[in-house]
């Protein structure tokens, strides 16, 4: 039987919140009825290899202030994934393009979950974070020319 309300899930790092962004966030709202954010924390980032320009706590804080966005949870393993769509009973989990593949395997441990990979879009936060360097360092040339 078919549940009234649909429940979605998207997980991610989220560091320097852009369009990219919102836009994934917009489109995995309005397939359901409800939007769970797992948030990576600083710790899991890493285990991953991954630093974070914002902390955890500066990154929930902007994406608890995005309408589309009913909770944000704390992502601090592999297994959280499961654990939280097992818990809050979700029916679609999302993420980007760039995991095509990688969490395929949740269809088998959760038969009724439909996982579905957003488009990236033409913003990164890689690319922000190497223009902000980029910048950065031609000002401090610039300065040191006067």
């Amino acid at each position: 039987m078919n549940k009234m309300y649909k429940t979605v899930m998207v997980a991610g790092t989220f560091d320097i919140i852009h369009e990219s962004h919102i836009s994934m966030i917009r489109n995995a709202r309005n397939l359901g009825d409800k939007l769970i954010v797992m948030l990576s924390t600083d710790e899991f980032n890493a285990i991953k290899g991954k630093k974070s320009f914002q902390s955890y706590e500066t990154r929930k804080y902007i994406l608890e202030s995005i309408r589309y966005v009913d909770l944000v949870l704390p992502e601090q393993s592999w297994e959280d994934k499961s654990l939280y769509i097992d818990m809050f009973d979700i029916d679609i989990f999302a993420m980007g393009d760039d995991w095509k593949g990688k969490f395929d395997k949740l269809k088998d441990e959760f038969p009724g979950l439909k996982v579905m990979y957003f488009p990236r879009g033409k913003t990164s936060s890689s690319k922000i974070k190497k223009e902000i360097g980029e910048s950065y360092r031609k000002m401090k040339v610039d300065s040191n020319d006067n």
